[in-house]
């Protein structure tokens, strides 16, 4: 990355093994500082980093808010927040 005054990351992560995709959000978040970032993603779990996060469907803007903000409003985000989630429970690793 350059010493740009705004990173775009569009799906930064998408074909990285889980190691890989640690070590890319490591560097982003090391080099990232305190420039504009705007990272687009269908992996919820990177929108954990995200100071705000607008949720789009269909070109249009849902939701906006914290990653808390919007699971507690119960919308569209924390559907599929959840639907991702359940892939990790403990109970998943069992089988």
């Amino acid at each position: 990355m350059r010493n740009a005054a705004l990173i775009v990351l569009d799906e930064p992560t998408a074909s990285l093994d889980p190691q890989a995709e640690a070590d890319v959000f490591r560097r982003f978040l090391a080099l990232s500082g305190e420039r504009t970032t705007i990272v687009v993603s269908h992996r919820l779990g990177s929108a954990r980093l995200c100071d705000r996060i607008l949720v789009l469907k269909e070109g249009r803007l849902l939701e906006n808010g914290t990653h808390g903000q919007l699971l507690s409003q119960g919308g569209e985000y924390a559907r599929l927040w959840a639907l991702q989630a359940q892939w990790y429970g403990e109970e998943q690793g069992t089988r």
